[in-house]
């Protein structure tokens, strides 16, 4: 091929991104950063660096856009592709898998304990947080057990074989993040009821999962029965102040909000505003309008990644951008609900906008795998 016909090929390749999807990613993580140096600012500037914040965060995002690139560029079917063959063959899939497995174990000997949880491994000055990556190794397993059978999803059975191998995933987790478990839950059942044409079955199994998660929270996890009567006593309850906080940010932004950066509740009155609660921080500074535009951009994300879905080449692409949908979808609600006080209180960011490296640099490879998927689409 000559190096004129080649050039052509590469910018025709090039052009089939979804541009949409990547203007929207990198507008709600640029305005991400405006918010957690906003948010941020008061509890950085007692470590004397008001950019602290800041700084880690835009070396995430850079990371996580170096990686995001590289993984958009990659044929998404390499996954599919044998590894080593035999008896049994083992693919990317199968590797990632593991990987996310081993990690899960190794995290509950090893991980460092922050607020009573061992959540992360320190690996010299970088921070790992394992279910960050077992998340992308849910999405990646399920989509590859869908595009192998996927009518096996149209029968109960089917749907219980899936998830005898994401329930040690999920139970690792929840040893010590019940929030990130729910997460792994959510994808691995959402990823199927959409796969499945018979969705009878799966009220049966989220009544059963929300009845289980019930039981074990009444009997066996004392913290979590807390959060439940904070939530139900929000105004009286001694250990409701970050909630009973947050809402006094929303309420005060009124609809137009005091201004960007101008909130009061940020000024220590919210612990760790910039992080999971950056959402109320939002609601004071930028009010009703500004919260509802926040939540409009991620509809829009969410329906370029639907429409990426519906136009993939193949059911194993689909199912990429079905899972990646998902979480995000599910990390939204869930942050919003426990910002207003809707649910009990549990620790999941806001996607792209909450303080947080790995999580931003997981998401970002996410979307690079979406971006994949786009660049595979034929152009009519």
């Amino acid at each position: 091929m000559s190096g004129k016909r080649r050039k052509k090929s590469y910018l025709k390749s090039f052009t089939q991104y979804d541009y949409m999807l990547l203007f929207m990613t990198a507008g709600i993580a640029l305005f991400g950063v405006i918010m957690i140096y906003s948010a941020g600012y008061y509890t950085a500037s007692v470590f004397n660096n008001p950019f602290r914040f800041v700084k880690s965060q835009l070396t995430a995002l850079g990371m996580g856009a170096v990686v995001m690139f590289i993984i958009s560029r990659i044929d998404y079917q390499i996954f599919l592709q044998p590894v080593v063959r035999g008896k049994y063959t083992i693919t990317l899939v199968h590797i990632t898998y593991i990987a996310a497995l081993v990690l899960q174990i190794a995290v509950l000997f090893i991980g460092e304990e922050y607020n009573g949880a061992k959540r992360w491994i320190k690996i010299g000055p970088l921070q790992l947080q394992p279910s960050e990556i077992t998340k992308v190794a849910a999405i990646l397993f399920i989509a590859y057990a869908v595009y192998r059978n996927r009518k096996a999803l149209d029968r109960f059975m089917g749907f219980i074989c899936i998830m005898i191998y994401m329930l040690p995933l999920i139970a690792l987790i929840a040893k010590e993040n019940l929030s990130s478990a729910i997460i792994v839950a959510g994808i691995s059942v959402g990823m199927c009821f959409i796969a499945s044409n018979k969705n009878g079955y799966f009220i049966a199994c989220v009544l059963l999962f929300a009845g289980l998660i019930c039981l074990y929270i009444i009997f066996g996890d004392a913290f979590r029965m807390q959060r439940i009567q904070i939530w139900l006593n929000v105004e009286t309850h001694p250990k409701a102040h970050q909630i009973k906080q947050g809402l006094y940010a929303i309420a005060s932004g009124g609809l137009f909000g005091k201004g960007l950066g101008q909130s009061m509740q940020k000024l220590g009155y919210i612990p760790e505003a910039y992080n999971d609660m950056i959402f109320a921080v939002i609601c004071e500074e930028l009010g009703i309008v500004g919260a509802v535009l926040v939540i409009i951009a991620f509809l829009v994300l969410f329906w370029r990644i639907v429409v990426i879905a519906c136009h993939a080449p193949d059911i194993f692409g689909t199912m990429l951008c079905v899972g990646v949908m998902v979480q995000l979808a599910i990390q939204v609600v869930i942050n919003v609900a426990v910002v207003t006080n809707s649910i009990p209180s549990t620790g999941i960011p806001l996607p792209f906008i909450s303080y947080g490296g790995t999580s931003e640099i997981i998401m970002l490879a996410e979307m690079g795998l979406v971006l994949g998927v786009s660049r595979q689409i034929r152009q009519v």
